[in-house]
């Protein structure tokens, strides 16, 4: 199998994933929160994991938060820092139109509380103008909030200006940056937010393994009560996990320059021998700064559906440009923010490349669509 959907979930590591089979057979079973030795030991290891975190990222242990997904740490970003930090002369939440769902979600339910959320869309390039974004900073603005990269597309968004105006006109700035971890140089003296979302899955961690930075002095209203998590997420900590997504990142922060130039190359020999096969396939995002293993390509007239098909047939792993919703297929809304038709939208298949990825699966790839591009052409005809 070629797996060629890095973006979604990547392998767990094999380094972590013994961490945590020792982890669950010899680490013990103490309560963090417990005084006792079992829970001075759990303490020591799960303070130890935060502090590993922290180094990596650039910031204070107490600043690192563990919870469970990418989306928990972004709705206890937006949401908490609402109830938090509101106030009858702030109600301005300023956001893109490509954000993640769980963003997209958070804000939802933020407009149902009253807030005034602003939500800017991308050029068809696929990145969001910092000019728009600017203007939208009024003085009764909260909170904003933009993706590092954009999971669909790969594009890279202006975040590092966007956050220091932020911070120079007191607004607080929170970002999406789960697609860019390991991919891009990743501290937050690259961007210096003050609630930056993290999850392990997408960098060779386990799923339900994540983190929310919460720069100090930044006040947040917890969405689980406890006093866990410096009383920001209550419930019994996962101390196996929190080690594991220490470890996760180690690793691909100190492995990213190298992998990032070597994905960088494959992504672009597969793009280059595509186009010599399809002189009119469509590269979104190709103008714009990118994520180095992310390829979105349409094919005009295809059949999106049955070109995943085809290929997964054949043992090739990727992602349409149609996300999946009550049973139905809908046109991506981040390719539809970016001005593509409905039809564009559905032609159109996101590859995106990981560590296991080598020259000979893009020759296979390559000849695969090769093959299947011309019959899923015809379907589209139909």
């Amino acid at each position: 199998m070629i797996y060629w959907d890095h973006n979604a979930a990547t392998p767990v590591r094999p380094e972590v994933a013994h961490l945590l089979a020792r982890a669950f057979t010899e680490g013990g079973h103490g309560n963090a929160s417990s005084v006792h030795r079992g829970g001075r030991e759990a303490r020591a290891r799960l303070d130890g994991a935060r502090a590993r975190v922290a180094r990596v990222l650039g910031c204070a242990p107490k600043e690192v938060c563990f919870v469970g997904s990418g989306s928990e740490a972004d709705a206890l970003a937006l949401k908490g820092a609402w109830f938090g930090r509101r106030s009858p002369g702030k109600r301005r939440v300023v956001s893109s139109t490509l954000e993640h769902p769980a963003v997209l979600g958070a804000l939802a339910q933020l407009e149902a509380l009253g807030a005034d959320v602003v939500r800017i869309p991308p050029a068809s390039t696929g990145q969001v103008p910092l000019e728009a974004l600017l203007e939208a900073l009024t003085p009764d603005t909260l909170l904003c909030s933009l993706m590092w990269a954009n999971n669909e597309t790969g594009v890279v968004q202006p975040v590092e200006a966007l956050s220091r105006e932020c911070r120079r006109r007191g607004i607080l700035f929170h970002t999406d940056a789960v697609q860019a971890a390991g991919k891009l140089p990743m501290t937050l003296h690259e961007v210096d937010a003050d609630l930056l979302a993290l999850s392990a899955h997408k960098f060779g961690g386990p799923p339900g393994a994540a983190v929310l930075v919460v720069r100090t002095g930044v006040e947040l209203h917890a969405l689980t009560p406890g006093h866990q998590e410096a009383g920001l997420r209550g419930g019994t900590q996962n101390i196996p996990y929190a080690e594991a997504f220490a470890l996760a990142l180690e690793l691909a922060h100190a492995e990213r320059p190298a992998n990032a130039e070597r994905l960088r190359h494959l992504r672009d020999t597969f793009e280059h021998e595509v186009r010599a096969r399809f002189a009119d396939v469509f590269i979104n995002g190709e103008a714009v700064p990118r994520v180095p293993n992310t390829s979105n390509l349409t094919f005009p007239g295809a059949d999106g559906e049955a070109l995943l098909i085809a290929l997964d047939l054949e043992g090739i792993c990727v992602s349409s440009g149609a996300a999946c919703a009550s049973g139905t297929l809908s046109p991506s809304h981040v390719l539809r923010a970016m001005g593509l038709t409905p039809a564009q939208a559905s032609a159109t298949l996101r590859f995106s490349l990981g560590t296991s990825t080598t020259p000979e699966d893009v020759e296979r790839v390559v000849a695969a669509l090769a093959r299947h591009v011309p019959r899923a052409r015809a379907l589209g005809l139909e």
